[in-house]
């Protein structure tokens, strides 16, 4: 594979501004509601959607990206590893989703 010049091949692809706006159609979403999911205001979301601002190319954010993902995977809030909200993720590797929602990492199990 070639990287192409000025591009690090070890970097992922970023979100062109059409998948961008797929995403957010495919989730049935308005502007307004998907920029409220993401923390967004509306203007930056439609510079996402567009691709750029004021003839200027606009790249959208790796945390704006993964918070797409999540949206997406059905989760809407995430308040740590203990998060009820989180419960249909899928666990983590070496504990099941029972231990991941009851023990924070490192904790032991009560005894009695």
């Amino acid at each position: 594979m070639t990287a192409r010049k000025g591009h690090k091949s070890h970097e992922p692809p970023k979100m062109p501004a059409g998948a961008f706006k797929r995403w957010r159609k495919s989730l049935g979403l308005s502007q307004k509601e998907a920029a409220h999911a993401l923390g967004l205001k509306r203007r930056i979301l439609q510079y996402y959607e567009k691709g750029e601002r004021d003839g200027e190319r606009v790249e959208i954010p790796k945390t704006v990206r993964l918070a797409c993902y999540a949206l997406a995977q059905g989760c809407r809030d995430y308040a740590g590893p203990n998060d009820k909200a989180t419960a249909g993720m899928p666990p983590r590797e070496g504990g099941s989703a029972e231990e991941r929602d009851t023990l924070a990492p490192g904790a032991a199990a009560a005894s009695d």
